[in-house]
């Protein structure tokens, strides 16, 4: 056995495989370890959405001013405005981003693995065209889910309509706009969240390698399997440092696309107007209005999430 396959055999002891895995207890166990980290981090998206649709006449403009007026108006359920309707399709949304994920991840690593490259290329590639696809399938059906949800976290605020529920939002927004109505922004979801997932994973697979490096794992022939703790803390900083690369590259996207989802027929734009308003109002800053809540939201999301996706991997492994 050469170096090389030493070290890849010594990574690959802190991961598991798609093959690996009981699929239906995967599923399962993940519907609720994935409802109980959205729990904990929703109230940050809905603060963030607002952030973004806030107008120059709006006093509440900064991430504590529009947490106050959350909590003075509606206490803490204004919080999780939205949440019922997001938990309903997050279930088979994820069911579809981990599945085409995980599959995508083995076949790529299969095809870069023959082109001799340094391990964190190799998990960079194999991670963000990974992220990328999983995005690109999952978006059909988050698109409407963050349609609904965000018309629900900003309504009344800023001028902006009331909805009874999500139920109101779908068959107003049918009556305005069509089905074309539910997957507004579309476009931009895909130019946004496909970049984001793919530089989300490609960040968290390639830094994961190079903390191995750093702290002196897969360098020599012989070596024992790392401890839990320091799977664990390799894999929170992974999180970390992929979600701050993938909030700060994508921000201003992400700001376009929820003003654009959250307007009603009457104030239909394009993306060329809004773009034209937030520069007006704030200049170039005003694209990346809600960046503190989106830099928090994805650095704790990814690494919530991905310390319970590995955990979630590790308790569905099947018995060698």
């Amino acid at each position: 056995m050469d170096a090389s396959s030493a070290r890849v055999q010594a990574i690959g002891q802190t991961e598991i495989n798609w093959d690996k895995l009981d699929k239906t207890k995967f599923y399962v166990v993940g519907a609720g370890l994935f409802t109980g980290v959205t729990v904990a981090l929703y109230p940050v998206s809905v603060v963030k959405t607002r952030l973004q649709v806030a107008t120059k006449d709006t006093l509440e403009r900064d991430t504590l001013a529009v947490l106050r007026g959350i909590l003075k108006t509606d206490g803490v359920p204004g919080l999780y405005r939205g949440f019922g309707t997001v938990i309903t399709g997050a279930i088979p949304a994820r069911i579809i981003f981990l599945t085409a994920l995980e599959t995508t991840k083995v076949a790529t690593f299969k095809m870069v693995e023959t082109m001799k490259l340094a391990e964190p290329t190799q998990a960079a590639i194999a991670n963000g065209l990974a992220g990328m696809t999983a995005s690109l399938f999952s978006q059909a059906v988050f698109v409407p889910i963050d349609v609904i949800s965000q018309k629900l976290m900003v309504q009344g605020y800023s001028g902006h309509a009331r909805y009874s529920g999500g139920l109101d939002v779908v068959r107003k927004v049918l009556q305005s706009d069509g089905i074309r109505g539910l997957y507004r922004g579309f476009g931009l979801s895909v130019m946004t969240y496909a970049p984001s997932s793919a530089v989300w994973w490609a960040s968290y697979g390639s830094s994961q390698r190079v903390f191995w490096r750093l702290l002196g794992h897969g360098t020599e022939l012989q070596e024992a399997p790392p401890s839990n703790l320091t799977i664990i803390s390799v894999q929170a900083a992974g999180g970390i440092v992929a979600g701050a690369t993938a909030s700060c590259i994508t921000t201003p996207l992400d700001t376009i696309k929820t003003r654009l989802q959250v307007m009603g027929l009457e104030k239909r734009t394009s993306v060329r107007k809004v773009v034209k308003n937030l520069i007006a109002e704030d200049g170039w800053t005003g694209l990346y209005r809600g960046l503190g809540p989106r830099f928090f939201s994805m650095s704790a999301w990814g690494t919530s999430m991905i310390l319970a996706y590995e955990y979630l991997k590790r308790l569905c492994a099947k018995d060698e």
